[in-house]
């Protein structure tokens, strides 16, 4: 299926909100989408869990693209991912050899950089039967890149990967790299937030980020400002799925978590973690996950 200029303007404007563009950011994205020059996407997986593709390929909407197979197909020339590209072996690596030489694409990382061992922890490709870390390919393909996205907190900042005592000195792209990266946090992100990074950049817009490297559009406002259980009493114990948790040990209240989870549900719209009757985790913040030991040395 084609999805034409038309269907594409249709749906961004029935998603204005969470996109965040106006009538003339819409035309010129709709312009650069239906030409052959749409922007190549280059997105490697790290250490991480593969959810942070899991979650944006529950995207869907019920206006053209319906589903992350429009968007890629139609919207973007996605060259590398290890998960959802046709080609594999040499085949796959040459896909980003060839995006890299020509320069200018976006590179998305999942996952976080083990630089311990010499960065061994974790090997994306081989390449004339020499093992290419992943340290390694992040830190070439980010020189030529126009734009570095961190899908997930893990390439942000480490996440769960980077837990005491780490042992594989896991670290989010930027501290790798050097390079600034826009940073799209959560344990997963929502789907709706890559989405929207994405959409900036190929309508030629400039992403402004907070200190910590986020969309400063996304993340400005604190978890419990929109909680929909912020004016109900406190939770003592579980069960109480319609009372405040922050005497069990909710972050969004207790701690400065910015985040859209309470306006934007994660699952086609279904729920979230507060509202399916769990704590926030502060998953958005580069302290995630905070709680550790998760690991323990011999």
């Amino acid at each position: 299926m084609v999805v034409t200029r038309r269907d594409f303007l249709r749906y961004c404007t029935s998603s204005a909100v969470a996109l965040g563009l106006s009538s003339l950011e819409l035309e010129s994205m709709a312009n650069t989408l239906a030409g052959p020059g749409a922007p190549t996407v280059l997105w490697l997986q790290g250490s991480g869990c593969t959810g942070c593709s899991i979650s944006f390929l529950n995207y869907s909407s019920s206006s053209a693209p319906h589903d992350p197979s429009e968007v890629l197909i139609d919207t973007i020339n996605l060259a590398y991912h290890p998960n959802l590209m046709a080609g594999a072996g040499q085949t796959a690596v040459s896909a980003a050899q060839q995006a890299y030489a020509a320069g200018g694409y976006v590179l998305v990382v999942e996952g976080g950089v083990p630089t311990a061992f010499g960065g061994n922890a974790c090997w994306p490709w081989t390449e004339g039967g020499h093992e290419v870390t992943f340290q390694e390919a992040v830190t070439r393909l980010s020189d030529r890149a126009a734009a570095i996205i961190c899908a997930g907190t893990c390439a942000g900042w480490g996440g769960i990967f980077s837990a005491p005592p780490n042992p594989t000195q896991v670290k989010g792209v930027s501290e790798v790299t050097g390079k600034t990266t826009i940073n799209v946090p959560g344990c997963p992100p929502h789907p709706d937030w890559i989405v929207w990074v994405i959409a900036q950049l190929v309508a030629g817009q400039q992403v402004t980020l907070d200190s910590h490297g986020r969309p400063s559009s996304l993340f400005y406002r604190r978890v419990h400002e929109t909680c929909p259980l912020r004016y109900t009493n406190e939770a003592h114990d579980w069960g109480n799925e319609n009372l405040c948790k922050d005497e069990l040990g909710c972050r969004g209240k207790r701690s400065e978590v910015k985040a859209p989870c309470p306006s934007q549900y994660f699952n086609d719209g279904v729920e979230w973690c507060v509202g399916a009757g769990s704590l926030c985790m502060g998953c958005v913040e580069p302290t995630f996950p905070g709680f550790a030991p998760l690991f323990e040395e011999d």
